[in-house]
């Protein structure tokens, strides 16, 4: 029989159920507390009218909202890319081959260091409120390579996605037309067991809209559900097609014309935004305010990646989205948990109702502000996942 937990004096608690506390998106609850039981969350409310249970924690007046959803990452790789780095903060130019760089580290890498780096990354990010996350492969680009990434992957989360089609493999890159069949035929067929997701990397350089349209569509035919990584770099047909294709996620969401917040205002697809990649290679930053103010579903994640986002602080992206996106810290508190699982297409996590998972963080701090007003400092006191406290 599962034990019974109640946390009570909380200062202030963001359920993200608006039909509670000061009925705000966030359902600030102050005064708060919660109760669980098993891997549930099973009553929410003022201190005062709290359950009895079996266990009591005392929240000291902090503050607790639910883990953070981080709805894109690239965990499974080898190697780092530190001296390109350096070499771009130090306003060189490199060349050293950026991703293919990472490939080749990849796929010299054992199966037991690929899982080494990803459960590092992964206690790195628990540490910081992550409780819920998703992770790609895309740094091996052959069938052997991508489908053993994701039995890693699948190992340590449901939300695996295969990105075969992060960049055409280096060995086929004068013929980009065969590694798309490749990327839609065999290697699909040995990585969709092992996948929930498929993405492409929609982009010059990378793959245009109908070798994306034609991937992501392959991929739906398996049963895998699209998400995109689109308009990072350049205005494109990324948004669109994600839409088109009912993506969970459009992500980066960097260059945009009206059109695609328009068409991303009057969808289901989330705009998944990853301000560490912008801090990282100095590129502009996504207009937040703009998708916000039209309507569309954002989504705050650390695109965590050896070569240009190598964060697993969603913290550290709150204080950026708020700091230099035009978000305010409740929306982009918001965005990295509720908003999170929506670019899941999840309803039990990122969210502290009756029914949904007890993922909790705990702040050493007073309000879920301070994760912008005070960056770069641990707040993080505490983290509860599947109601079994974790850190």
């Amino acid at each position: 029989m599962s034990s019974s937990t109640v946390i009570t004096n909380i200062a202030a608690l963001v359920t993200n159920d608006p039909s509670l506390g000061d009925h705000s998106p966030l359902g600030l609850v102050r005064d708060a507390a919660v109760a669980v039981e098993g891997d549930r969350v099973v009553w929410t409310g003022e201190s005062s009218k709290a359950p009895a249970t079996d266990n009591r924690v005392d929240a000291g007046g902090r503050a607790v909202l639910p883990g953070f959803v981080d709805s894109h990452s690239h965990l499974l790789f080898g190697g780092d890319r530190t001296e390109e780095f350096n070499a771009r903060m130090s306003g060189r130019p490199y060349s050293a081959g950026g991703i293919r760089t990472t490939v080749a580290a990849t796929r010299a890498a054992s199966d037991t260091e690929l899982e080494a780096g990803l459960v590092r990354y992964l206690a790195e990010a628990l540490r910081q409120g992550t409780t819920t996350f998703e992770t790609k492969s895309g740094y091996g680009l052959t069938t052997a390579d991508e489908s053993r990434a994701l039995r890693v992957a699948a190992r340590h989360t449901d939300e695996v996605t295969f990105l075969g089609a992060h960049i055409v493999a280096p060995e086929l890159a004068d013929d980009p037309a065969a590694y798309v069949g490749l990327v839609t035929g065999e290697m699909l067929d040995a990585c969709a067991p092992h996948a929930r997701w498929i993405d492409v990397f929609c982009e010059q350089g990378a793959f245009d809209g109908d070798q994306a349209r034609a991937i992501l569509t392959a991929g739906k035919a398996k049963g895998l559900h699209p998400r995109i990584h689109a308009n990072q770099l350049s205005q494109g047909p990324g948004v669109r097609l994600a839409v088109e294709l009912d993506a969970a996620s459009a992500d980066h969401c960097t260059h945009l014309t009206d059109a695609d917040v328009d068409a991303l205002a009057n969808s289901r697809t989330v705009a998944t935004l990853l301000p560490g990649a912008e801090f990282s290679t100095r590129a502009p930053w996504p207009d937040a305010r703009r998708l916000l103010d039209a309507g569309a579903t954002v989504a705050l994640s650390t695109d965590c990646n050896p070569g240009s986002s190598f964060t697993s602080s969603v913290p550290f992206c709150i204080a950026l989205a708020v700091r230099d996106m035009g978000m305010t810290p409740d929306e982009a508190v918001w965005s990295a948990t509720a908003g999170g699982a929506a670019a899941l297409r999840r309803d039990d996590v990122g969210r502290l109702t009756p029914g949904t998972y007890a993922d909790l963080t705990l702040l050493d701090a007073p309000s879920h502000v301070h994760l912008a007003y005070r960056p770069g400092v641990p707040l993080v006191a505490g983290v509860w996942r599947r109601g079994v406290r974790v850190y």
